[in-house]
């Protein structure tokens, strides 16, 4: 049997003056938190409650309630905690506020950090006080992805970078940095995140313009796109989203069995498919997301990853060919080499 969770406060350790220390978070019960709420539905809450699960936390959902009402449900069935999701900042600031008033503990950055958040010009002016390069913020500029993961001892690891390469279509790492600008990407991101105090997980974001790296913005928590970083890295990013901020340390990432890991990932492809499509049949390198109980207006997640570029790419075929029911033919947009 697993050793059960233990939820610790993080205790404000490592944060930013400018921002605000992170106030203590509710007390918790020597056994850990009694129960976790879930904003959001669907693909938005899957991973927050796949996390619960895996740290043995009981976890409810929405049902539908959001803002004070949603906190309101928390409290009615007993939670401790209240898992924002894949809500954006602004909403994420909103239940953080919330949850302060409530006395529920937000599994998140701090309120003031995730207020920073919402604003570019106010994250890029604290970014530049944290000594990073700013970037061009104009929509034709090239931009990559990179999720960070921080403890309250100021410790910080960045994973792997995404690009998203059309509404529908996300790789990584992105084809476009050398080695070593990516370990220049890395350091920054790592700056920043410690210089502001960060715990628990955010996605900061970099323009690519003349081969110079830029910041241009940050988001908190999980975005949607964390089975990327997952699958090269050996973390599970709600997993530890969830232990860091609840003062657990960070944990390094592992290299994988197929030999992912810092420095030498291999290639992830994510693709947002209608759920009306067909079955999946998975193997190796495959990987399905799907709300517990899909309808038709449903869209699911596809990831797929292999030890190279042309690994990933046909593993890739092989799962868009079942699913769409007509092995060998696909859309001429389905796949990107």
């Amino acid at each position: 049997m697993k050793k059960p969770f233990h939820a610790i406060t993080a205790g404000g350790q490592g944060h930013a003056g400018s921002l605000g220390r992170q106030p203590q978070s509710p007390p918790l019960r020597q056994e850990g938190w009694r129960g976790v709420m879930l904003a959001g539905s669907g693909l938005a809450a899957l991973r927050a409650g796949q996390a619960c699960t895996e740290l043995e936390l009981v976890w409810h959902d929405s049902g539908g309630a959001v803002g004070d009402a949603l906190v309101e449900r928390a409290r009615q069935l007993g939670c401790d905690a209240l898992h924002p999701g894949e809500a954006v900042a602004e909403e994420q600031w909103r239940l953080a506020r919330a949850c302060a008033r409530a006395g529920l503990a937000f599994i998140g950055p701090r309120e003031g950090l995730v207020a920073a958040m919402c604003n570019d010009d106010a994250m890029r002016q604290l970014m530049r006080e944290a000594r990073l390069p700013l970037g061009e913020t104009s929509a034709q500029a090239v931009r990559v992805h990179l999720p960070v993961l921080a403890d309250c001892r100021g410790q910080a690891v960045a994973l792997v970078e995404h690009e998203l390469l059309g509404e529908r279509f996300v790789m990584a790492p992105s084809e476009r940095l050398t080695p070593e600008q990516r370990a220049y990407l890395g350091q920054l991101a790592v700056q920043g995140a410690r210089s502001l105090g960060l715990v628990g997980l955010a996605t900061l974001s970099f323009s690519l313009a003349d081969n110079r790296l830029g910041f241009v913005g940050m988001r908190p928590g999980l975005t949607g796109y964390e089975g990327l970083a997952e699958v090269l890295t050996g973390l599970d990013l709600a997993v530890e989203q969830i232990r860091l901020v609840a003062g657990e340390r960070l944990r390094r990432p592992r290299v994988g069995h197929m030999g992912h890991g810092p420095g030498r990932p291999g290639q992830a492809r994510w693709r947002l498919l209608p759920s009306v499509a067909g079955q999946l049949g998975g193997g190796p390198g495959v990987r399905l997301d799907r709300p517990y109980r899909a309808n038709a207006e449903d869209e699911v997640r596809l990831l797929v990853w292999g030890r190279d570029g042309a690994e990933a790419s046909r593993r890739e075929r092989r799962a868009l060919a079942e699913w769409q029911g007509s092995p060998g033919r696909m859309d001429g947009d389905a796949v990107r080499e």
